[in-house]
């Protein structure tokens, strides 16, 4: 593409003009960091096969956090990207922690599962045999789903203890969602942990673009999840000036009131169901599996799945995808909800296959002119589509590794907890082992 491209976009109720892609940025080969086994840490802007973008609401500071790791683990082909979005006053504390932590952590559990691995293998050879046995290959790389989950698992909780335990980041009324996402080759592998979420864009039989949801947003009010809390003695209700908000409260306090069922931090809420423990998913990637979104609800309260895709594929260049569906968000919140604080927003796109040798191709041009005619006046997008499933039509399937979820999400656009009242804090923090009591996770 040249310099800049000329398009029109219905948005918030003006048309964009003229869209220059200088403000869209370029990929960021100098703002890289380098973390375990060499891996290459991004924090904003793009590369060949990632965009990403965060963007401050107008609620305060800016509690979203976001991280790409290319050659996790030390592997060429191996990508982690992670979202979260922090809530309560010392959110956005927690939300970077995890930024920072978690990806170490989950890279030094898979390498000890493989080292595990590779052991057992060794084990199995005959002792005149091991000195003509190469293990350095692939014999340990490979891990059975069981495996990742419980890498995936073990990190998460392992996390949320180092929180407890960490003098400078006061989480008892304070935490953070999390969505993290490991490709590996043709596998996605995606944790879960709270309201943030991954919707993947697949090409159907009819060439046309369709969303799939990768992930449930993780709320209160499914059925599952509210057993578990009552289970613990928690509080599920909503409050008369927001029917369609289910919050997590203490038994005897009308404190914290947290819009999710699980995440890292709030301690005050442990001890009454609410849990660090993520739902895991994978996928095997096809060739109409095109990119993968992962956000946080500040996109999601305002535009739907199939707008969120929408607005990725018509992007002129990849670089530009994540803060190009940032503006439109925003410039929806301002449209829709014209007395609301603006949540703040951030967007990790994962492109899954090379870019197309002619950057400015038909389907792409395709894609951008059904774009201009999406009206941002329709109905109210809802946080869970009924008619987009988290399993695809079989053709190839998202199959959850955890418990299986059912349940249904509604917009919110209330604060993740309530605003007027927190607990004490307190820095001894009680932590009640979690046991499976016929399926139910129970205190």
């Amino acid at each position: 593409m040249g310099g800049c491209c000329s398009c029109e976009i219905s948005c918030g109720g003006k048309m964009i003009t003229h869209m220059d892609d200088r403000q869209y940025g370029r990929p960021d080969r100098d703002d890289i960091a380098y973390g375990d086994s060499g891996a290459r840490i991004r924090l904003r802007g793009s590369s060949k096969f990632i965009s990403m973008y965060c963007q401050q609401g107008s609620k305060g500071i800016n509690q979203d956090a976001l991280t790409v790791w290319e050659g996790f683990t030390g592997e060429k082909d191996m990508i982690f990207c992670g979202v979260f979005d922090g809530h309560g006053p010392l959110g956005h504390k927690v939300s970077q922690y995890i930024r920072d932590n978690l990806p170490g952590k989950i890279s030094e559990s898979i390498k000890m599962t493989r080292q595990k691995k590779v052991g057992q293998l060794w084990d199995t050879y005959p002792r005149e045999r091991r000195s003509h046995v190469n293990l350095s290959g692939g014999n340990g790389q490979n891990m059975s789903l069981a495996s990742w989950e419980s890498s995936l698992v073990k990190s998460f909780n392992e996390m949320d203890e180092h929180i407890a335990r960490d003098i400078n980041t006061d989480s008892f009324s304070s935490g953070t969602t999390a969505v993290t996402l490991i490709q590996r080759g043709d596998l996605l592998i995606i944790a879960n942990l709270g309201d943030s979420r991954a919707v993947l864009g697949m090409r159907g039989d009819n060439d046309e673009l369709n969303p799939v949801q990768l992930t449930m947003d993780l709320k209160p009010d499914i059925p599952s999840e509210a057993m578990r809390i009552h289970n613990c003695d928690g509080r599920v209700f909503t409050a008369a000036e927001e029917s369609q908000v289910y919050r997590i409260y203490m038994p005897d306090e009308d404190c914290p009131g947290l819009a999710m069922s699980r995440a890292f931090g709030d301690f005050c809420l442990k001890d009454y169901g609410l849990i660090s423990v993520p739902e895991v998913f994978y996928r095997k990637i096809t060739k109409q599996d095109e990119f993968v979104v992962l956000a946080t609800d500040g996109i999601w309260d305002v535009l739907s799945n199939a707008e969120v895709i929408s607005i990725v594929a018509s992007a002129p260049r990849r670089s530009m995808a994540a803060k190009m569906l940032v503006r439109h968000a925003v410039s929806l919140w301002r449209y829709k909800y014209p007395n609301a604080k603006i949540d703040d927003c951030a967007v990790i796109c994962l492109f899954l296959h090379e870019p197309p040798t002619l950057p400015d191709s038909p389907s792409a041009r395709s894609n951008l002119n059904k774009r201009k005619h999406l009206s941002p006046h329709g109905s109210r997008p809802t946080r869970n589509e009924g008619t987009e499933s988290l399993v695809d039509d079989g053709k190839s399937s998202v199959i959850t590794l955890g418990q299986e979820l059912d349940g249904r999400g509604r917009l919110s656009r209330a604060n993740s907890v309530t605003d007027s009242k927190y607990p004490r804090h307190s820095r001894v923090v009680s932590r009640r082992s979690s046991q499976y009591v016929d399926g139910v996770e129970a205190c």
